[in-house]
């Protein structure tokens, strides 16, 4: 009799996520909840009571979904490296699981409500940006504090954009805005390793009939990312309960 109460109520918070992350709070029926875990509405509010315990236990899985994610990312030696596996961890969150897009609808329905779920990975962010300051993997001139509000602001643009299919051309865009992000981040290896050098290699540049510019991208000290975006091997990352 246990196991079989906590398959139902499994079932109708799956389908209160479900419900949740199509329709928000105010259009978020309990009825369709119901018909959606093949449940009667006895069996919802026994196991929840109200539309409101219901979302707030939703909430919490999906903030429990992204503390797990980010707890199986694996560390990497370039904190550059594992900023793009974190924001696209992120982004497969917000695309493939649904009680983190019902966590996200629900912030924004019911704002101071439901815990924000920046609260979880930010300081992660935050955190491996100070690692690359202090690594001097950023570009001379951008501070960790810029950098955060840059990232930020990629981070939560890749997680609304859940709508768009997940295919090879969302990941090439992906590809190539996260260089185009990485080309003004990181830092210039010429630069770390001395002016004269950097002078050096601008002087026989020139020899061989190349602009020095500033922007050279040969000489920024990116990350390969010619890695595919697939994040399948992360276990929670977006992947939906079995």
């Amino acid at each position: 009799m246990q196991e079989r109460a906590a398959r139902t109520r499994q079932a109708v918070l799956e389908a209160a996520a479900d419900e949740f992350a199509e329709r928000g709070y105010e259009g978020a029926s309990l009825q369709r909840m119901v018909w959606r875990a093949a449940t009667s509405i006895g069996s919802l509010t026994f196991h929840f009571g109200t539309k409101t315990a219901l979302a707030e236990e939703v909430g919490a899985a999906g903030h429990a979904r992204f503390e797990r994610c980010l707890a199986d990312l694996a560390a990497a030696p370039d904190p550059l490296r594992e900023l793009r596996t974190l924001i696209g961890a992120l982004a497969r969150l917000a695309h493939e699981d649904a009680f983190v897009r019902a966590t996200r609808r629900l912030e924004a329905d019911r704002p101071g409500e439901v815990p924000p779920l920046t609260e979880v990975w930010l300081p992660v962010l935050r955190g491996l940006l100070d690692r690359a300051h202090d690594a001097r993997r950023l570009r001379p001139g951008v501070s960790p504090e810029d950098a955060v509000a840059l990232l930020a602001h990629l981070a939560e643009g890749a997680m609304a954009a859940h709508g768009a299919t997940r295919d090879s051309a969302w990941d090439a865009v992906w590809d190539s805005v996260w260089n185009v992000v990485l080309h003004g981040l990181a830092a210039d290896r010429a630069g770390q390793e001395g002016q004269a050098e950097q002078v050096g290699q601008v002087g026989q540049a020139g020899q061989t009939g190349q602009t020095g510019q500033a922007g050279r991208t040969d000489a920024l000290d990116v990350p390969d990312t010619t890695e595919s975006t697939d994040l399948t091997g992360l276990t929670e990352c977006g992947a939906e309960p079995a």
